[in-house]
This record gives C-alpha cells, structure tokens and sequence, in this order.
C-alpha cells in the first residue's frame, strides 16, 4: 500500500508528497479553470499517468525478453470534455528510436504488455484511449 500526502498551499496549488520516498509533486489550476497553469493540474497527471505506466510495463516486459526501449519517448495529448468537465480522451503516441529494428512478434509483445498496464484498465470506459505506436 502506498501512501500520499496532499497539502493545499493556496492559490489553486497542492503539494503531494510519496511518502516513502518523500519526492514531492507540484499541481496547479490550468488557466481555462481559474488557475495559473505553472504546473501539472491534476488531470494531466491522470493522462501522464497512463503513459508512465504503460511505458513501466512496456519496460518490465522487454526487460524479461532481453528487448531495449532505451530512448523511446512519448507524447501524451489530454482532452477535456464539458457537462461535466472531465477527461473524455488521452492520446498516447509512442516513439520508438530511430533504429530499433523490432520484429513483428516484439512488436506484439510490447504493445500487449502496454495495454495489460493498471492504470489502463483503471480508467473509465467512457475515456477514449487513443494509443499510436510509431516504430
């Protein structure tokens, strides 16, 4: 189990704080919701979030087949809905380095292994996920 700690510090600003490990996460309003947009709000950690796992389980599986993703990079896209405002779409969009010559079953592989990550299968089904792998 692992626990936060959030604390307002004003100004439409939180402080979360990992607790194990006491690294510290800023969140901000974005502008089009009152706030100043100087940090992530919290609904671009819910989109960040799903790239950082699914990129974690993409690791852990290459890891165990011996694959390198050293230097991929993804661009992850939040759309907001209205009525209510919420999250209705992430993008996420994989670049893989130029050079990387995997092979049709690694390439399954990896992309299982993205789509098997929890944060995934913890959003709602109404959130359109929308994942592009350019290899």
């Amino acid at each position: 189990m692992t626990k936060m700690l959030t604390v307002y510090k004003g100004n439409l600003r939180n402080e979360v704080t990992h607790l194990q490990s006491g690294t510290k996460i800023i969140t901000d309003a974005p502008l089009d919701n009152h706030g100043k947009g100087e940090s992530f709000s919290p609904t671009d950690l819910l989109a960040s979030s799903l790239s950082c796992c699914m990129l974690t389980i993409m690791g852990i599986s290459a890891e165990s087949y011996g694959y390198n993703l050293e230097g991929t990079e993804v661009e992850t896209e939040k759309i907001m809905g209205t009525d209510p405002r919420r999250v209705v779409e992430i993008k996420v969009d994989f670049r893989f380095p130029k050079g990387s010559n995997f092979t049709p079953q690694q390439k399954r592989v990896i992309e299982a292994a993205a789509k098997s990550c929890p944060v995934y299968h913890s959003l709602h089904p109404d959130i359109k996920k929308t994942i592009t792998f350019n290899w």
